[in-house]
């Protein structure tokens, strides 16, 4: 499945031929004419990288990427900014702000291709050495996971439950593995319950991760039960 992309940028032209150019080398894209509007489809959907003009007009990128960057779910979401401002002074700017790559205005598109790949290659390698200490931490951290798991699930229905404190949207697989790391299964478990992949297990559960601001199972676990996510 090829990565989902989301192009922000309020010029009609440079959108739509960044976006043609980015569909040929095998992406799908997503276009927003502005941050307000890329944000609203975000509510919904979780891209793989956003490319985001900075000089936009009620909302610009720097504001754009600090929303990013406070929202638990998009922390860790590979950013590039796009913009005709190439002084120095203006990219310190943006890499203090959290923004991963910024390429002024004109640029080659296969520069920018090589980017997104190269951000989305660094992105993939960590979720899979992350997925792979989850799947194979020490004995007694593996032991005591997954009893803390069981414990709250002993507990579960004297949890009292309220809704989660920022909205939150999951796709049914995402829902699947919910569930079942919910009932204390490791990834290899969930991956032949499902009949897929551990890597596949392990991208969803770090996509999990991401959307409710949670960096273990056991808090993801307590999460979902907190906010009736776990069905």
């Amino acid at each position: 499945m090829s990565a989902q992309l989301l192009l922000v940028d309020d010029e009609p032209g440079i959108r739509e031929a960044v976006k043609d150019y980015l569909q040929e080398s095998g992406f799908s894209v997503q276009v927003a004419s502005n941050a307000l509007e890329g944000w609203e489809w975000m509510q919904l959907n979780t891209p793989d990288l956003v490319i985001s003009d900075v000089m936009m007009p009620q909302v610009d990128g720097y504001q754009f990427l600090k929303q990013l960057r406070e929202d638990p779910r998009f922390q860790a979401l590979p950013v590039v900014f796009l913009t005709a401002k190439g002084m120095t002074g203006d990219r310190i700017q943006g890499y203090h702000a959290g923004v991963d790559a910024y390429l002024p205005k004109p640029f080659d598109p296969d520069e920018l291709v090589a980017i997104v790949e190269n951000l989305l290659a660094r992105r993939a390698a960590k979720a899979a050495s992350s997925g792979d200490d989850t799947e194979t931490p020490d004995l007694a951290e593996l032991a005591n996971q997954i009893s803390q798991i069981k414990t709250l699930l002993t507990q579960r229905n004297a949890i009292s439950q309220s809704p989660a404190p920022f909205k939150i949207d999951l796709t049914p697989r995402e829902q699947s593995v919910l569930n079942l790391v919910a009932e204390g299964l490791m990834n290899k478990e969930i991956a032949r319950r499902l009949e897929t992949s551990v890597r596949n297990v392990e991208k969803y559960v770090s996509r999990l991760f991401s959307k409710t601001g949670t960096n273990s199972r056991t808090e993801l676990v307590r999460f979902a039960l907190e906010h009736g996510l776990a069905k």
